[in-house]
């Protein structure tokens, strides 16, 4: 099955327009680095954000949003407790989420959550190619949120997890490369200023979260995700050269990408 068959160009404005007109609710239990950033790109693409990330609360809220992210990226106790407790919600209410499986691997009180986790059957599994390996079991991650395996070397994995556990599974590099079970999407809107500010894979995942809320087709919302955010990305490298500048660039790029201009610009084979 070609990526054409998969997912359209067509599919993915659609999804755009669903998230503007529908401004999906995410819950984002998330690392205390990227809080801020998340929330603006949420915003200025059309949907919005609650972090409700302490127990007892996590759980109801779960049942409360269209989309919910879980990235270990700082995993401190209270907030593992709040993500064991959102996702064994989600999974039984049927709330989308994303795993972001941060720095699995490398650390162990991460890889051992991860692994807890995956037993709520995560809708998405977004991560770099030395993340994925590892939460496959296939290797030891790379130097903490920084890969060291290219995303050819992780597919095998990634089809593996995406069989074993259901879900749609992301592997992020300079060209992003989709898995859902056999299929395989690659899109390559991506540009390198996304690795030089804070936060630009994990907002990303936030922004699957927010599609997944609007769209049916799992593999379609996280593909449209991935198209609009490099999308965007690209736009804003057009304007400045500079990570500084390049952040409020993007804000203001995803809040003004159109429907047809994602059409247009989206790159997928």
């Amino acid at each position: 099955m070609t990526a054409d068959q998969q997912v359209s160009a067509e599919a993915l404005g659609a999804a755009l327009g669903a998230v503007r007109a529908h401004t999906p609710l995410v819950q984002a239990i998330t690392n205390d680095v990227v809080t801020n950033f998340t929330a603006n790109v949420l915003l200025a693409h059309g949907a919005t954000i609650a972090m409700v990330d302490i127990p007892v609360e996590a759980g109801v809220f779960a049942g409360i949003a269209d989309g919910l992210l879980i990235n270990l990226g700082t995993p401190h106790a209270e907030q593992r407790e709040a993500m064991l407790e959102a996702a064994a919600s989600a999974h039984t209410i049927h709330t989308p989420w994303v795993l972001d499986p941060v720095a699995v691997g490398a650390l162990p009180v991460r890889t051992e959550l991860a692994a807890q986790l995956l037993e709520f059957s995560p809708t998405v599994i977004r991560g770099n190619a030395s993340e994925i390996l590892a939460l496959a079991g296939q290797g030891s991650a790379g130097r903490g949120v920084d890969a060291h395996d290219s995303v050819d070397a992780a597919l095998d994995a990634a089809r593996r997890l995406s069989d074993r556990t259901g879900a749609v599974v992301a592997v992020s590099g300079a060209v992003d490369h989709i898995v859902h079970h056999e299929s395989i999407v690659r899109v390559a809107n991506g540009h390198p200023l996304l690795t030089r500010i804070t936060g630009g894979g994990c907002a990303l995942g936030a922004v699957m979260a927010a599609y997944l809320g609007v769209v049916d087709d799992a593999l379609t919302a996280t593909v449209a995700a991935s198209a609009a955010y490099e999308a965007a990305a690209q736009d804003a490298a057009a304007v400045t050269a500079h990570p500084g500048t390049f952040q409020p660039a993007f804000l203001d790029a995803l809040s003004t990408l159109t429907p047809a201009r994602l059409i247009r610009k989206a790159q997928l084979s």
